[in-house]
């Protein structure tokens, strides 16, 4: 691997998807560099064509750490979360392959614990959980934490994935890993998440929860969801 100083290869890309993420960008992309001060890794941000600015920021950031380690690369409209993760995944180097959300529900502290975890177990795909002890979410009312649970549930029932937290976005995977299972999957949106996970159990790949530093989901610290009606709808769908 190329020193961080370089612009070669790195050992691991964080791909993260954003539509306006102004308010949020600036914050997590501090806090995986505060978090991975010893990592050889490279942040790619894939955005839907924010009318917001987020893009802006992004080229600010840039300035700052370098065009070799934040990497814009920009999708004319929203696309899909699913498209954006292989759009993501053509413009990475690294050997392995972090997803997770803009919005700060996926707090960066807990990327030193799956990167070891993949080193401990040479998992395929390591997984964040909220249900286990001490995990869970902060910031969600009663109804949408039960509405959660319940789709888990009711997924697990149907589909026996193989992981706790099927709806969960937080990941680490082997590059070639991701690169089968997305060209494998069918799903658009936040369905992506679960059919992703189904297929890594169904193909028989090596599936590791970080069980040892439960994953606490925090709500998005700033601006407004972006799972609404349509998505619970295509949820539902995705489980037949």
């Amino acid at each position: 691997m190329a020193d961080d100083a370089g612009g070669g290869r790195r050992e691991y890309s964080i791909i993260v998807p954003t539509y306006n993420e102004r308010l949020n960008v600036a914050l997590i992309v501090y806090l995986i560099f505060k978090h991975l001060p010893d990592v050889n890794f490279e942040i790619i941000v894939v955005d839907d064509g924010s009318p917001d600015g987020t893009q802006d920021i992004v080229k600010q950031l840039q300035q700052v750490y370098g065009e070799n380690r934040v990497l814009l690369r920009a999708r004319p409209r929203k696309l899909g979360l699913g498209t954006a993760y292989l759009h993501g995944l053509k413009h990475a180097s690294g050997d392995f392959v972090v997803i997770m959300d803009a919005d700060l529900s996926h707090h960066p502290k807990y990327l030193p614990s799956f990167i070891r975890k993949q080193k401990e177990t040479g998992a395929d795909v390591v997984t964040g959980t909220r249900y286990v002890q001490n995990g869970g979410v902060h910031g969600w009312n009663l109804m949408r934490k039960l509405t959660s649970r319940g789709a888990n549930v009711l997924a697990q029932t149907l589909l026996q994935p193989g992981a706790s937290d099927l709806t969960g976005s937080f990941r680490l995977y082997k590059r070639n890993v991701l690169e089968d299972l997305i060209s494998s999957c069918v799903s658009k949106g936040y369905v992506f998440q679960m059919e992703m996970i189904v297929r890594a159990t169904r193909k028989g790949y090596h599936i590791e929860e970080v069980d040892s530093v439960p994953i606490t989901f925090v709500d998005r610290v700033f601006g407004t969801s972006k799972l609404g009606g349509s998505e619970i709808v295509e949820y539902l769908k995705g489980l037949n």
